[in-house]
């Protein structure tokens, strides 16, 4: 039986959090002295009175959050956050359109950094705050901030990060769930900070120096630039959000391990070592392709290979260059990396590069189990086995995120997008990237598209964002059942 007064409650704390943090924004308002001051602080009461009443449902005594309303509370607390997160862009006028509105923060809250803003540095700077937050709160998981504080409300949270954490491991920085949150939270905003006071003393303001902070560690890529990062000349601004976004795209807990200076652990994790590997192949194979294809010398041809490749691969999506304007093999390149995904743990999307390598592990053991068919050889990961049901658990996953992929390129080819155009907008749109390929590209943005197709791309971030499980299982029959 689903208890959704639990349900109800949990996501009126959520929707507190969102509200509250509508109110940094309007700082910026009133420096400026523009109208979205009230807009934002209309949001903000709306939200909070709206989270504030579903307090008013009281959880029972000795009630825990099972793990269906662990899901549920996932996939309904975040489709809550994303439609009170839009309430900004509706009463400051600045997205009129409920669909564009809706479009632009689930590109946030899923940070994705798809976007329909034509001319971003028109918008006011407390929306563009705004903007920029709501890919900071979705980046480690809004619902991993609300697991730290259970304990103050007298419920366990255990189920709540479960469905939330990205990836299919199981590793846990300390042995409470709510210290691992804390912990978790801490590594976030302390990087967040980090960068901000970096990017300030590098030469941009204190207003995009926060900004960009917010959204490079949440792997967003929302700018307060329509240039992006490119409108930065600075090569020490660039290669401080390259490192960054290495930084956002690593297993939380392999961080936290190298700030203790344990670095034998850290070495154990296998998959930080393909992450290593992958980036500095890709980066290498693109620095080819900007040399063979520009007359750029090899260090700004290196920066700008590696802005990218990073930006790619861990679903950042800042743009330094358009990396459509090389030969076409580039263009491939780069469509592949809008499946790789960072490491699981961290704040990446996409597929995560764990189960590519649980998936080439296990084909190089059918390899050897096709000429050795009695052997017993198993899979094992950081020097432990893993177990078949997460090897059977990962190509389902795999096979599932390429259905949706294909459904969702049909989906949108049908709505009279070309191929290039509709293939890059459902890979980066499920992969929680940004910009893709074709009219999609690094130069352009979402706008152009229609409606149905902005409403199907938004599904398919959200999908993406809560690893396909989570919501789908709301889909199936047994879910509701009592027993």
């Amino acid at each position: 039986m689903i208890h959704f007064n639990i349900v109800g409650r949990i996501i009126g704390i959520l929707l507190l959090i969102v509200g509250g943090l509508m109110l940094p924004g309007i700082g910026f308002a009133l420096f400026d002295g523009t109208q979205d001051v009230w807009a934002l602080g209309w949001s903000a009461l709306v939200t909070i009175g709206v989270g504030l009443l579903l307090q008013l449902l009281r959880p029972g005594d000795g009630l825990r959050v099972t793990k269906r309303e662990g899901y549920l509370i996932v996939a309904l607390g975040w489709v809550s956050m994303v439609l009170a997160g839009m309430l900004p862009y509706l009463f400051s006028t600045t997205i009129a359109n409920p669909i564009d509105a809706f479009f632009e923060t689930m590109s946030g809250m899923t940070t994705t950094g798809a976007s329909v803003i034509t001319e971003i540095e028109e918008m006011p700077r407390g929306i563009l705050f705004w903007r920029s937050m709501t890919q900071w709160i979705g980046g480690m998981g809004i619902i991993v901030l609300t697991v730290a504080i259970f304990p103050l409300l007298g419920m366990g949270g255990i189920e709540l990060f479960v469905a939330e954490a990205p990836g299919p491991t199981s590793d846990k920085i300390h042995p409470r769930i709510q210290e691992t949150a804390k912990r978790l939270w801490l590594i976030y905003v302390g990087l967040t900070a980090a960068l901000t006071l970096i990017l300030y003393l590098e030469g941009m303001t204190f207003y995009d120096a926060i900004n960009h902070a917010l959204t490079t560690l949440s792997t967003g890529g929302f700018s307060t630039k329509n240039a992006s990062i490119a409108h930065f000349a600075s090569p020490a601004i660039q290669y401080s959000i390259i490192v960054f976004m290495l930084l956002a795209g690593t297993n939380f807990t392999v961080l936290y391990f190298a700030f203790k200076a344990r670095w034998r652990k850290v070495l154990q994790f296998d998959e930080f070592k393909m992450y290593l590997i992958v980036l500095v192949a890709l980066v290498a194979i693109i620095t080819i392709g900007v040399r063979m294809n520009s007359d750029k010398a090899f260090e700004p041809a290196f920066r700008e290979a590696a802005f990218q490749v990073v930006s790619l691969v861990t679903t950042t999506g800042f743009v330094s260059a358009d990396y459509t304007a090389y030969a076409d093999w580039v263009t491939m390149v780069v469509f592949i990396m809008l499946f790789l995904g960072g490491s699981a743990g961290s704040t990446s999307g996409g597929i995560k590069l764990i189960r590519h390598l649980i998936f080439l592990k296990n084909c190089i053991r059918e390899f050897k189990l096709i000429l050795h068919p009695r052997a017993v050889i198993s899979l094992k990961l950081n020097g432990q086995v893993v177990q078949p049901r997460v090897i059977t658990h990962i190509l389902v996953f795999l096979l599932v995120y390429l259905f949706f992929f294909v459904l969702g390129s049909v989906l949108l080819s049908a709505l009279g997008m070309d191929f290039p155009t509709a293939i890059g907008a459902a890979a980066t749109s499920l992969g929680n990237v940004g910009p893709g390929i074709g009219n999609v590209g690094p130069l352009d943005n979402f706008a152009h598209l229609p409606q149905n197709a902005k409403l199907i791309l938004a599904f398919l971030m959200l999908v993406g964002r809560l690893e396909l499980f989570t919501i789908l299982l709301l889909f199936t029959p047994y879910f509701w059942k009592s027993n």
